[in-house]
């Protein structure tokens, strides 16, 4: 649905993205992370037809960015972090609007639609301005869909929302998926993104990682154990000696062990620490998180910040 080769946007002396390559499959809620200045929205303003690639190319459902731009924008909604309305007109009436100048045919019946799909059929003659960030962030939603785009570029949808607003906007981004609308996700929540994105694209200028929250956890850190022992012994991580293996350590009475596959491996693992007189009070899998994968490759990365 998204694909770009080599994409590039300098500005003067900076480049902002280099060499960009990426597909995005349709249906997929991909996540594109990375600090500020890292190109993240830069390459959302490319692929909207925004802002023009200095080098590269990129298409969008099948439409060619610089040569069918305007194919691209009629079928793309578009999130921007600061979304900005008509404050003094109406709710219904500034989605009105939108649907107007995007063409749509039912336009009434499209933003009644979105207005009662994101709770805001009740505030539709609310003015603009006296509504809360949660809500307006809300209407900024239903202004990206009201043309039913096939892809959506979001960019930092929650920020600044409190929780419980930050909550209906995940839950409704995640219902997109399933209507094989194809979603570029750019945030700096990082639990967010691992609760929405099935694949995470970490950008840093260049692009740095791709894969599933759980490929790129088991390729940063691998698959660890942590075993409590109650009489921890300094030879007993050396001692193990066991194919599937890979390394061992202990630091007081943690034993952590680097298995291949936890369910299959632990209970070898187990009767062979009882064999070597191992005391064993419980056996857990060491959990790692998409912060941590996100802070390792940051450490590991020498682009700018």
């Amino acid at each position: 649905m998204i694909r770009t080769e080599g994409l590039t946007r300098r500005f003067g002396a900076r480049t902002a993205v280099e060499d960009l390559a990426l597909e995005v499959r349709e249906g997929e809620i991909l996540g594109l992370l990375g600090p500020n200045g890292a190109g993240k929205t830069t390459t959302v303003r490319m692929l909207a037809c925004l802002l023009a690639p200095t080098s590269g190319r990129a298409w969008v459902a099948g439409h060619e960015v610089g040569r069918d731009d305007q194919a691209i924008r009629r079928i793309v909604g578009v999130l921007t972090e600061t979304p900005g309305f008509y404050k003094r007109l109406s709710v219904r009436r500034n989605l009105l609007f939108f649907a107007e100048l995007y063409g749509v045919a039912d336009a009434r019946g499209q933003v009644q639609r979105y207005l009662e799909r994101l709770g805001l059929w009740d505030r539709r003659d609310e003015v603009v301005a006296t509504l809360s960030k949660g809500l307006r962030q809300r209407l900024a939603l239903a202004r990206a869909l009201v043309h039913e785009p096939k892809v959506l570029f979001l960019d930092e949808p929650t920020s600044g929302l409190d929780p419980e607003s930050a909550r209906a906007v995940r839950e409704f981004i995640g219902e997109l998926a399933s209507e094989r609308r194809t979603v570029l996700l750019c945030t700096h929540n990082l639990p967010e993104a691992e609760e929405l994105c099935s694949r995470i694209a970490v950008l840093r200028t260049r692009l740095i990682a791709l894969g599933r929250p759980d490929e790129l956890k088991r390729q940063m850190f691998g698959t660890r154990v942590m075993v409590e022992l109650g009489n921890p012994q300094p030879e007993l991580a050396r001692a193990i000696n066991l194919p599937f293996v890979k390394a061992a350590s202990l630091d007081g009475s943690i034993l952590t062990v680097e298995v291949d596959d936890p369910d299959r491996d632990n209970p070898v693992l187990v009767r062979r620490l009882v064999e070597l007189g191992a005391e064993i009070r419980y056996v857990s899998r060491v959990e790692r998180t998409l912060e941590d994968v996100y802070l390792e490759l940051m450490e590991g990365s020498d682009g700018p910040a």
